[in-house]
């Protein structure tokens, strides 16, 4: 009796640990998680600006699809040699843009324009790149992609790239409810990523939702910035930058000729070669000022260096061509009569526009 007692205690000893191994080997198991489309829209924060203008509707901004298009900008297997990503050239501390006057490609060639920033694109009305070459932000980002002189890549090879990627395939079913990677949904993903991009937390805005105060030298400067050009009455002339660089995102919608060459000067045809245009000639888009204290070097070459240079061109070095703006040209004979504490000031003013938040932001940094 005693030996078949010690028999049964042996016997439930064996399965109490055969359970316990179960249970272990049970709880080491990992279950794949289901990876499932999500269509839940992103909270788009405008920041105090005005509500956005240019997100397409058959693109709205997707949790899912604005953290794809941000592994894709991030992601350096979009280039040839799978070392250069769109964030190589578009830098989150230098306001989305090269600190380089021509940004480098993975054969070690320069571009031909200065690359442009990325931020407060869900407010721009009039294409993109410096000539308006692609229509909507889905097309840009595809063509540095191809661009011999930047990623020199085939949109194929992304693909296969992509597509040997689980990580990459579970993000495009969980932004387009399909593991199929297509140019199409790249675009798409890039441009709700771009869109999101937001600044509009400078020391100017606080200053205008009354929370914090300008400088005298700002407030001066923020008084030349908005003043038109006078030369009748030299007390009262300003340095008229408004016209260009207006309302909430300071530019204006439009191309423009702002007086850099004469005609025999001009190398780079710009919006002509778009449209084909000859009135075009040497017109490029009118970028915004936010940040411009960060986005050095200026204009659609890089030619200047820093503000003061920028500000010297328009006060005295206009030039004259076929399709120099109007009002730039009136003010030739005498420039804009800025002196040089009305240089300061203006400069000045030009700081408050720098959003610092914008270059730590990590709703724009590498998910990777």
């Amino acid at each position: 009796m005693i030996h078949l007692k010690k028999r049964f205690q042996s016997i439930l000893c064996v399965c109490a640990i055969i359970v316990s191994c179960a249970e272990r080997e049970e709880s080491n198991t990992v279950v794949p998680s289901t990876v499932v489309f999500d269509e839940t829209l992103y909270e788009f924060d405008a920041q105090g600006l005005p509500p956005p203008t240019a997100i397409q509707p058959d693109n709205l901004l997707t949790n899912q699809g604005v953290l794809l298009g941000k592994m894709l900008f991030f992601e350096p297997m979009l280039s040839k040699n799978s070392v250069q990503s769109c964030a190589s050239c578009h830098d989150q501390a230098t306001g989305f843009t090269d600190a380089a006057r021509f940004s480098i490609g993975v054969d070690g060639l320069p571009g031909h324009r200065q690359a442009m920033s990325v931020f407060n694109m869900a407010w721009n009305g009039n294409e993109f790149f410096w000539d308006g070459r692609a229509n909507l932000l889905r097309n840009q980002a595809l063509m540095p992609i191809i661009d011999p002189l930047e990623m020199n890549e085939t949109i194929d090879n992304v693909i296969m790239k992509l597509s040997n990627s689980q990580k990459y395939k579970d993000q495009f079913v969980r932004a387009f409810g399909s593991d199929d990677i297509t140019s199409e949904k790249i675009g798409l993903a890039m441009e709700q990523f771009m869109l999101s991009i937001v600044s509009g937390n400078s020391k100017y805005d606080r200053f205008k939702l009354g929370i914090e105060e300008l400088t005298e030298s700002e407030l001066r400067g923020l008084e030349l910035f908005e003043t038109e050009y006078n030369p009748f009455f030299p007390e009262f002339s300003g340095a008229d930058c408004q016209h260009c660089h207006g309302g909430p995102n300071f530019e204006n919608d439009q191309y423009m000729n702002n007086g850099l060459d004469t005609d025999e000067e001009i190398t780079d045809l710009g919006r002509e070669m778009v449209t084909g245009d000859p009135m075009d000639r040497a017109k490029f888009k009118v970028t915004t000022l936010r940040n411009i204290a960060l986005t050095s070097p200026y204009m659609h070459d890089g030619r200047f260096s820093t503000l003061e240079e920028v500000i010297d061109h328009y006060n005295e070095g206009i030039k004259t061509s076929s399709t120099t703006d109007l009002a730039l040209i009136a003010t030739q004979s005498q420039g804009l009569l800025l002196t040089e504490q009305d240089k300061t000031d203006l400069i000045n003013f030009l700081h408050t526009l720098t959003d610092e938040s914008l270059a730590t932001n990590q709703e724009y940094q590498n998910p990777h």
